[in-house]
């Protein structure tokens, strides 16, 4: 195993502020929400709903300390404007992954 591929089951922690402890749980469980809709508007073709969501976590999430939704987010609201099935694919999965793996510590 090399340390550039890490195992899916491999943790991340990611530290956020301790006054975000409240709502954290509920901004990931909306995330793992998104990844549903994401999955069902990408079966549809319906673009305009990934851009969206896209959008938002491109916004929302360095704001709750979650600097790869952001990237995430930012990935796919420009393969939604290029309706890149494939890309749009990789990104869900990649958010799927992410949110299975991340522990978050509070500081």
């Amino acid at each position: 195993m090399h340390a550039s591929h890490p195992e899916p089951t491999d943790q991340l922690t990611v530290e956020i502020c301790r006054d975000l402890e409240g709502i954290v749980p509920i901004f990931l469980g909306n995330r793992k929400k998104d990844a549903r809709i994401l999955r069902e508007a990408l079966v549809k073709r319906n673009f305009r709903t990934v851009q969206t969501l896209g959008h938002r976590m491109k916004g929302d999430g360095g704001g709750f300390g979650f600097d790869r939704i952001t990237e995430i987010g930012a990935a796919m609201e420009r393969a939604a404007k290029l309706e890149d099935c494939l890309t749009i694919e990789q990104h869900i999965r990649q958010l799927e992954d992410f949110l299975k793996r991340v522990t978050v510590v509070y500081r």
